[in-house]
Parts: C-alpha cells; structure tokens; sequence
C-alpha cells in the first residue's frame, strides 16, 4: 500500500464501531513479530526505542532525526499502518510541530501524536494557548500531507490530576484539527468513561501501566476507541531479559530458556516477506 491507502486503512480503523488495540514495536524485529501476528496497525514507543540504544525516554536525550530513522525502520519491515510517538514535536514553537509532521509523513508514517509536556521539571506542561497553537499548527501540516494526528494532553503523568483541565485541553486540541484525543495515565474506568463523553473525536487510552489492568472489552464499553501499550511491551521483555541474566549470575542455572521463544520461531517471523 502506498503511504496514503495506509493513512486511509488508519482512520477506517477509527472509524468503526469497538476498539482496537495498537501495539509498539520498537525495531523492525518486533515490528515482524507483531505483523504477523495479525495486529492492524502499530506504533513507536519513545521508551522503547531510547532503552534499545542506552538512552532514558527524555527530550534532552533522543533527537528528531534518531526518532524519525526508527519510525522510518518499522515502517519499512510492515505492510501495517504506523503511527509514530512524537513526543513534544522537538520543539517548543509551533513551526517546529508542524515541521514534524511534515518530516514524519515523508518517512512513510500514517499518523502521529503530539504532546503538551515540555520536557522541563520545572515547568512540565505547556500553558493552554500555546499548546493549543501548537496542535493547530501541527493539524493544519498533518492536513496537507493525509496524516493523522493524536493530540496529547500529558496532565496525569507529570503528577497535574486536574480532569478538567485534561479535558478542556483536549477540547480545545479537537477544536484545533486533532484527529485522534489522548490522555495518558488516566487513574480509572470513571476519568475515561467521563473523558469520551466529553470530546467529539475518537479517544485513545494508555494500557500496560502498573496498577492499571483494563480489559479491551472494559475500555470498548467505556467509550475508548484505541488502545495503546506505550513502552509496556518493550519493558517486559527487557524484565524477561534481567531475570534470566539474574538467574545466570546469582545462581548459575539456566531454566530461563524454557519459557524462551525457539531460534526456530524467530527466524520465521523474520523470513517473512513483506505482504
């Protein structure tokens, strides 16, 4: 499919009735993995890609342009719409977030998000007017290139649970041009249930937290259209990796293999050809 037919399977997927779920690869490998699996579209994890090259999940840390060749490498090991973690759009101005999409798209990215966290301690989420300028520069680019943009309004994990500020803010982000809403680290059924029936556009929710184990089917009923795993997936498997380098060094066994996937079966996700 061309870049444009798997920004159109994207919003389809928005479009239907229920929720799907939206994993993230953080390589081409996994990217595989999950294809063939029979997931129907996939997206970059920020967190998954700084641990696999020694980096904390962090503005300060990953760049635009190691971010963007990552999302570039899944794209190209999956016939699967992508949508890429743009964390801030790598700049405080909204010229840079539209810069961004219009960069992303020409990597072959079907969609996108763009946060309202800031990256500084001291001054964690944008002021309401700017982000909301930020979005509807990034819309406005996302527009021209059939790009889908995920606006994100980052309140609960920067330690700000003020619902209705959440809420105001993505509003205001739909208003702007945002395709898709997103809250992250929303506490409980009840904050989700009252975000989705607070904004006109689909809305996607985080799973994989800890302390939070909402069903698909929970999350389809509370109105939730995506769902995303965030670097969930890319933490659990660095989780099996510590217990069996554990295992080895502290007490010299190596039972870890048993719940390991076989040489046999990776190489055949990876022998894949691209459908």
């Amino acid at each position: 499919m061309t870049r444009e037919q798997k920004y159109e399977a994207f919003k389809t997927l928005h479009e239907r009735a229920g929720a799907f779920v939206v994993p993230h690869p953080w390589d081409a490998g996994t990217a595989k993995i999950l294809t063939a699996m029979g997931f129907e579209a996939l997206a970059t994890t920020s967190a998954g890609y700084a641990f696999s090259t020694g980096h904390t999940d962090s503005t300060t840390e990953l760049t635009r342009d190691g971010m963007l060749a990552n999302a570039k490498s899944i794209v190209e090991a999956t016939h699967l719409p992508v949508s890429a973690d743009l964390q801030d759009g790598f700049g405080p101005s909204p010229e840079t977030c539209a810069a961004t999409i219009r960069l992303a798209a020409g990597t072959g990215l079907a969609g996108g998000s763009i946060e309202d966290a800031t990256g500084d301690p001291n001054n964690p989420i944008y002021d309401f007017q700017l982000a909301v300028e930020r979005v509807t520069a990034a819309a406005e680019m996302a527009k021209i290139h059939q790009f889908l943009l995920t606006a994100r309004a980052e309140n609960f994990l920067y330690d700000r649970p003020n619902l209705d500020d959440t809420i105001s803010r993505l509003q205001a982000f739909a208003e702007a041009g945002a395709d898709v809403l997103y809250a992250p680290g929303l506490p409980n059924l009840k904050a989700i249930r009252e975000v989705c029936s607070a904004v006109s556009k689909p809305v996607n929710v985080l799973a994989g937290l800890h302390g939070t184990h909402f069903s698909v089917e929970e999350l389809a009923t509370a109105g939730v259209k995506r769902i995303s795993v965030g670097g969930s997936f890319a933490r659990a498997a660095l989780g099996a990796f510590y217990r069996a380098a554990r295992e080895v060094k502290e007490k010299g066994t190596f039972t870890y293999t048993t719940e390991a996937i076989s040489h046999a079966e990776v190489t055949s996700f990876m022998s894949k050809d691209k459908p």
